[in-house]
């Protein structure tokens, strides 16, 4: 029996829809999952992220550019990223998140380490930090009745997406469609927590 705790149950019933209706989002449900995004942790409080908000001709170009590239790779991953740029297509927005950079770039100030040690401990706060804010949008977003999937297969044209978006190359990029559900669903059993759980004493 899970938890009769509202927070408890949205992660619960969380999961990732890959079509969409046409229902529009509003601009107030946008603020609520961006301000929710910007409420994760984040390592020495840097917020070292930022989102993009695509809607109408830049969501298609989007959907387009993944297109044109997954005649590059392999199946199945051409298959993901064909599967990907539908469901751009079909959700009425799509939000990406981005990493900044700024807790890399200061990061060797804050700590007298070596110089890529340093760079690599930062880089990965940072990565850390953008999956809390893209976790957040997720939960968020299942808590307003929307539904949402983070497409990671994008991984692939990483600097390709950065590039779209107007954005550096960084470590981190995220792409979330966001709208609601072509048909409701309970997404793929977990396995019990258990078996992903050590106890040391």
């Amino acid at each position: 029996m899970f938890p009769l705790n509202d927070t408890l149950k949205t992660i619960h019933k969380r999961h990732s829809v890959r079509r969409f209706t046409e229902q529009d989002v509003s601009d107030e449900q946008i603020r609520l999952l961006l301000q929710a995004a910007n409420e994760a942790p984040s390592a020495h409080n840097q917020q070292s992220w930022k989102f993009i908000v695509i809607r109408n001709t830049k969501k298609q170009e989007l959907a387009q550019l993944v297109t044109g590239r997954s005649g590059e790779f392999p199946k199945p991953a051409s298959a993901l990223l064909r599967m990907a740029a539908r469901s751009i297509l079909s959700a009425p927005i799509v939000i990406a998140v981005a990493n900044t950079g700024d807790l890399i770039e200061h990061g060797t100030q804050l700590f007298k380490i070596e110089k890529e040690m340093a760079k690599d401990f930062f880089r990965t706060m940072e990565i850390q930090s953008s999956a809390a804010a893209v976790e957040n949008m997720l939960i968020a977003a299942t808590a307003l009745g929307l539904a949402t999937v983070w497409l990671g297969i994008l991984f692939l044209i990483k600097d390709d997406i950065l590039q779209f978006l107007g954005e550096p190359k960084g470590e981190f990029m995220a792409v979330i469609p966001v709208g609601y559900a072509e048909r409701t669903g309970t997404g793929p059993q977990k396995e019990p927590f258990e078996m992903k759980v050590k106890y040391l004493e």
